[in-house]
């Protein structure tokens, strides 16, 4: 595996990111350990999480994501060598959420605390907030940087009007900039980032790291019928993709990954890999067999033939 660079931060990651959604939700502490030490001794690097994660169960208040990955960094005594991401701005409970310099500094130190470390190496504005100027946003990330808190700075769920404004005013005032975007992107969900995202991307040369790279699982081929649907707690999340355009898709999948003798989700995931303005995707498991999908994603080289497959299959024009 070779490293690929954040855009231009000193940051440079393995091509899968890891999604910590799933910690404290569908993998209690104990497996997310055992996920998280298959995840590393594969050779990854780079954990992505925030602190909202997994404020949506019943019980739940947020920050038990940050916290088991805190633990599991002070167990292994591996700070130095994970890239560990965050984020602050998503509404979690006593109406805690947005990009005030306030909140944002009262966030961070919650979420340094959560994860047993001094400093976090990209930290991401979750949602934007429009009723905080942008300039206050990226002053509290300055002083941030300046203590020596946060490294660098990200975006995700963004305008694209809103993103392009973030990064002018970060020019003109000399402030920190974004340097990566965390959009929604896979092999069915393409138009949002490539109509409207995608060529930012290019002309400020930030690092991608998509969100929901395999459809909550649709992309693996395990979901091909209501009754699928059962399969898992994600499983909800999947019947919007049961349509003539979705099999489309996995029919594509299921060619390519025989020319290879990979899975679907190696596939979906290597085509994601091979894209241009993609660094990373980042893929959530709750089984080290699951493991096994990612590891082989990096090694696969898609030929021109099967990228056009694939893209053809999942064309959104």
């Amino acid at each position: 595996m070779k490293k690929r660079k954040l855009g231009h931060s000193d940051l440079f990651i393995y091509p899968i990111a890891f999604g910590g959604n799933v910690f404290g939700w569908t993998a209690d502490e104990k497996r997310s350990f055992e996920i998280l030490d298959g995840f590393t001794d594969a050779g990854f690097n780079f954990i992505d999480t925030a602190d909202v994660y997994t404020a949506w169960i019943p019980g739940n208040s947020g920050g038990e994501s940050e916290t088991i990955i805190g633990n599991w960094m002070s167990q292994k005594k591996n700070r130095d060598k994970i890239i560990l991401a965050t984020k602050v701005g998503a509404p979690l409970p006593s109406d805690k959420k947005g990009l005030s310099k306030k909140y944002i500094f009262q966030a961070v130190e919650d979420s340094l605390k959560r994860l047993k470390t001094d400093y976090i190496d990209l930290y991401q504005s979750h949602y934007d907030d429009l009723d905080t100027p942008i300039q206050e946003t990226l002053e509290a990330y300055h002083q941030l940087i300046k203590e020596g808190k946060v490294r660098w700075i990200g975006a995700s769920n963004f305008s694209p009007e809103r993103l392009i404004e973030s990064l002018e005013i970060a020019k003109k005032l000399n402030l920190p900039k974004y340097q990566t975007l965390q959009p929604e992107y896979n092999l069915y969900q393409r138009e949002g980032y490539e109509k409207n995202y995608e060529q930012i991307v290019l002309d400020n040369e930030l690092g991608t790291i998509n969100y929901f790279a395999l459809a909550s699982g649709f992309l693996t081929g395990k979901y091909r019928s209501e009754e699928d649907l059962n399969k898992s707690q994600r499983g909800r999340g999947v019947k919007k993709y049961l349509n003539e355009r979705g099999f489309k898709i996995l029919k594509a999948l299921d060619e390519v990954s025989e020319q290879y003798s990979a899975d679907q989700a190696s596939i979906a995931l290597a085509w994601l890999i091979a894209r241009p303005s993609i660094t990373a995707p980042i893929v959530s498991v709750t089984s080290l067999g699951q493991l096994e999908d990612i590891k082989k994603a990096v090694t696969l080289k898609l030929n021109i033939e099967d990228i056009a497959i694939l893209d053809e299959a999942s064309a959104w024009e």
